[in-house]
């Protein structure tokens, strides 16, 4: 499989910049094939593990009709999004994750997914209370898996030179 090159190579964040902001991302854009070749872009919250990302849904609906359609997807995170009005522009920081989704199926791999986005959004909760709640909503849950094959980061031409006045 074959991905553009980012055009502004300066720009690109390395690979530890952009597993550091997937892992501490807390919500990101999904983009699948909807209806009618239509974009279906999506808001969700997510976890990252070891070069895949795990989400979830209801088993029915637009995003799993689209899953279910096409498994290619890609997920946007933005890191930052600062606002510089006197210079007309944004200092920005972002990754774009390319991959391919399945629905999980396996029951305990299910349960292993579900509970890494539990400990990711109350990590302070007790075992019981995430017990509680994952027993609560199993029945309706679909989680699915996104294995990365291509992922770029990229961050404002601004950001790049305060770290080169850093260094």
């Amino acid at each position: 499989m074959i991905f553009r090159e980012m055009r502004r190579k300066k720009q690109a964040l390395s690979q530890q910049e952009i597993v550091d902001i997937l892992y501490t991302g807390t919500s990101g854009v999904l983009a699948l094939l909807g209806d009618n070749d239509y974009p279906y872009a999506v808001p969700i919250s997510y976890v990252y593990d070891d070069g895949k990302i795990y989400f979830h849904s209801a088993k029915s609906g637009h995003k799993i009709d689209a899953i279910r359609r096409t498994a290619k997807a890609s997920l946007c995170v933005i890191d930052k999004d600062f606002i510089v009005p006197e210079e007309y522009t944004t200092y920005f920081r972002s990754v774009i994750a390319f991959g391919r989704i399945r629905v999980i199926e396996d029951e305990s791999e299910k349960r292993i997914a579900i509970e890494k986005l539990a400990i990711k959004y109350a990590p302070e909760d007790t075992n019981d209370n995430r017990e509680n709640a994952i027993r609560r909503e199993w029945k309706p849950l679909c989680m699915l898996e996104m294995t990365i094959d291509h992922v770029t980061g990229k961050e404002a031409i601004e950001l790049v030179k305060e770290k080169q006045e850093v260094r």
